[in-house]
């Protein structure tokens, strides 16, 4: 996978650092960085460049990750155990085809490190519910719901445990999701405060603008969603290549025939080069050049016939290790052991901090006289 990334990755994957508390100093923290990702379906063309390839580019790098496949987060909604258990496996083989490598990056499934949330429990007690009930995302998830679940409301407080658990020092994010980690920061203070410095507040790395060009092909107005009920509205990594081409061929652009690149009027067609340069790694001006004399029609081909070829040795792979569950069983227990190596250190700091652990004191030897 690393040769596959180099050509790419240095144009797509650069990133910046921001902070919403930039001056408070983590330096007296090792540098960790700390990223997981929902065992719930394909992952698209979107979230494979906007995500996974942030976290193959900083493992590569060198930088201190670790990974979690983070099951629990997906059972807050009504979920199917079997559907879950595949899922699991699928998203461990799609991490380690895409470049993830496990002797690098810490690759765990987050149900098997109890301190995720048993410190989810201690930071929910010291949060409170006016704060969860304004985030953003609750409000997004529960509007259609008549019952809401307990888990979807107090998720954002495990999510904020799976980066403290850890004393995460950075999480990569989107632009639109730094408030995310807005929470783990405030609970991190809160808690420091309450009981003695114990957490680093986790800064966000942004990853650039790039990723938010790409969008749904049926409503360019929308961003490219596996949540999307339409399923030609995205190319998953996994997906035949027929169903590549038939996507992109019905992908919604306009009545013009000329290739042109313009977000604002043309949003159709420029996601669609847009989409192209990425897996190309050639510029947007030289592919408006070299497709001049083609229509949107015959340029749709084009466009197919370059994401089939990007994606074909990534799908290779994943066949691979999906083939081998030994295997990729190994990799989750071997990630979950390192992970509860020094997750199970912080669980008993953040213990004695509570006064949930006593410090067995040595009893003097009392001498007798006589």
């Amino acid at each position: 996978m690393k040769i596959f990334w180099n050509r790419t990755l240095h144009r797509f994957c650069s990133t910046k650092y921001f902070s919403t508390h930039a001056t408070e100093s983590i330096s007296k923290y090792p540098r960790r960085i700390f990223s997981g990702i929902q065992p719930t379906g394909a992952i698209h063309l979107g979230n494979y460049l906007g995500a996974i390839a942030q976290w193959v580019k900083l493992q590569n790098e060198g930088e201190n990750i670790i990974l979690s496949i983070a099951d629990l987060h997906s059972m807050t909604l009504p979920h199917d155990p079997k559907k879950l258990r595949t899922n699991i496996l699928e998203m461990t083989a799609t991490l380690l085809g895409c470049g993830i490598d496990p002797t690098k990056t810490v690759l765990f499934q987050q149900s098997t490190v109890p301190e995720h949330t048993q410190i989810s429990w201690c930071l929910g007690c010291i949060c409170t519910m006016p704060r969860l009930s304004h985030l953003p995302q609750y409000k997004e998830k529960s509007k259609d719901l008549k019952d809401i679940p307990l888990g979807l409301f107090i998720y954002p407080v495990l999510q904020a445990a799976d980066i403290l658990t850890y004393k995460a020092t950075h999480v990569p994010v989107g632009e639109d999701q730094v408030q995310q980690i807005q929470l783990s920061q405030e609970l991190a203070r809160m808690f420091n405060s309450r009981f003695g410095d114990t957490f680093p507040i986790p800064h966000a790395i942004i990853t650039g603008s790039e990723y938010a060009r790409l969008r749904s092909l049926r409503d360019p107005a929308k961003k490219m969603s596996k949540s999307d009920p339409d399923p030609k509205s995205r190319i998953c990594i996994t997906d035949k290549p027929e169903d590549i081409v038939r996507n992109i061929k019905k992908a919604v652009t306009d009545f013009t025939s000329q290739v042109t690149f313009d977000p604002e009027e043309r949003p159709g067609v420029s996601n669609l080069i847009s989409i192209h340069s990425f897996v190309t790694n050639e510029p947007v001006d030289k592919i408006c050049r070299d497709v001049q004399n083609f229509n949107t029609g015959q340029y749709k081909l084009i466009v197919a016939d370059a994401v089939v070829e990007y994606l074909r040795p990534i799908q290779e792979r994943i066949s691979h290790y999906l083939s081998d569950e030994r295997h990729l069983l190994e990799v989750l227990k071997n990630g979950q052991e390192e992970a509860s190596e020094i997750s199970s250190k912080h669980w008993e700091e953040v213990q004695h901090k509570l006064g949930l652990k006593f410090k067995i004191r040595k009893q003097e030897k009392i001498k007798t006289h006589g």
